[in-house]
């Protein structure tokens, strides 16, 4: 008898962000469509995580495949260093156009730690090329920012990153903003800068992901970018997980009345169709590289870099996000999601529910918040049992769908989220 797609990769694979002594085996998926999930056991699963928050429109959109394909038959991939093609050219036109009018340049990474790297090392070098000592960064607490070095340099201080903790480069961090914390926050930042040596402050705009969701207000964002500004601390709105439409608008910049000096992109960014990363900056940030010595150059790149068939798949996207069908499914989803948090307010179990755009996440009383609360793994199975793929941050459970998501089926996610509620209640965990 054949073995299964599971029992296949057991022998071979290793998995992220997986204990592999005591994981249960992985759920071999065949086929993608919209918002579902198909098993070679015949089991459908809706992606209520969008498959960790990259595949806004859902899983083999007709259109991007078709994009994908003909690019394929055109160029698969060219050095960046000394060429250009068509489709980079292209995206980076149509990218600008989108962001903020101080966002004048593009530079191709891989993906979002990679985008968050060559931002920092673009922020450290501004002030290296003009010989001026400022070589620290600032993040805020319970941040996440990649898994490469120096991304882990300006993330929280985790169990994640304790293997690597004497290798990880000094990062002051100040408090997030949340509601009733503003006024810390600020204080924070403000105590730090006066010491005049920062490079630069980097941020998750509006939303701390792994950090369980944690949100706050642009407004206060504003300030915090306006006392950096103040002192000439660049800027660096890192997008990966909250661009593309994730925050009820299509990026979190458009909340906002300020402007970053650099952006990060990637999850979204293709449609969650193939790896890209991208890292925008202001023309003067550019600027600040050009020179007949050579040495002040950016030394960054990838053989991979601005790979024609993923800026195809992200030009194909853009498509998407431009059409009017893009804003009134993030307004649908938003509007869905505000009434089932107004649902859940106040009910035994629910210490909190917060929600921004199309993200949505409820925290369980069930004692300190932890990635490692055991009972993350009965909720992340009570959801597959109910056909849900839901990934809790420990005792938070959050939803950020497909945006093609259908109410009925946003409806079967919220149903599965109240059937752990009733869970916990009943077992008193």
């Amino acid at each position: 008898m054949p073995k299964s797609l599971s029992e296949r990769d057991s022998v071979v694979s290793w998995h992220p962000y997986t204990q592999m002594q005591t994981a249960p085996p992985p759920i071999g998926i065949v086929k993608g469509e919209g918002a579902l999930l198909f098993s070679d056991e015949g089991k459908t699963y809706i992606d209520a995580v969008s498959s960790w928050w990259v595949n806004i429109h859902g899983h083999a959109h007709p259109h991007i495949a078709q994009r994908v394909a003909q690019q394929l038959q055109t160029l698969e991939h060219v050095i960046f260093a000394g060429f250009t093609h068509e489709p980079a050219v292209e995206l980076a036109e149509r990218l600008l156009r989108l962001l903020p009018n101080n966002q004048k340049r593009v530079f191709y990474t891989d993906n979002g730690s990679t985008a968050v790297e060559v931002a920092m090392k673009m922020a450290l070098q501004y002030w290296y090329n003009q010989g001026k000592e400022r070589t620290k960064i600032i993040a805020f607490e319970g941040s996440y920012h990649g898994d490469t070095f120096g991304a882990m340099s300006v993330s929280e201080r985790s169990i994640f990153t304790q293997p690597f903790r004497q290798y990880l480069f000094e990062v002051e961090f100040i408090p997030v903003p949340i509601p009733g914390k503003e006024a810390e926050s600020l204080s924070a930042l403000k105590a730090l800068l006066r010491q005049n040596e920062f490079a630069a402050f980097i941020y998750e705009p509006l939303v701390l992901g792994t950090a369980g969701m944690v949100m706050y207000s642009p407004e206060v964002l504003d300030e915090l970018m306006a006392l950096c500004q103040e002192h000439e601390v660049l800027t660096i709105q890192d997008e990966v997980m909250t661009g593309f439409g994730r925050t009820g608008k299509r990026f979190s910049a458009d909340h906002l009345t300020r402007q970053p000096d650099f952006m990060c992109f990637s999850k979204g960014l293709t449609g969650g169709t193939m790896a890209l990363g991208v890292t925008t900056s202001t023309h003067s940030i550019y600027e600040s590289f050009l020179s007949l010595d050579k040495t002040k150059a950016l030394f960054h790149g990838h053989s991979y870099t601005a790979n024609p068939v993923a800026c195809s798949a992200a030009l194909a996207s853009l498509d998407l996000v431009e059409k009017p069908q893009f804003s009134k499914d993030l307004e649908r989803i938003t509007r869905a999601h505000a009434n089932f948090a107004l649902e859940l307010k106040g009910k035994a179990g629910v210490k909190e529910v917060r929600q921004t755009g199309t993200i949505v996440a409820i925290e369980f009383a069930v004692g300190d918040t932890s990635y490692f609360h055991n009972l993350r793994d009965q909720l992340y199975h009570f959801a597959l049992d109910n056909g849900v793929l839901l990934r809790p941050l420990g005792n938070i459970v959050y939803v950020l769908p497909p945006y093609c998501i259908t109410q009925e089926q946003l409806d079967q996610v919220y149903a599965t989220i109240e059937g752990m509620r009733e869970l916990i209640e009943k077992n008193g965990f």
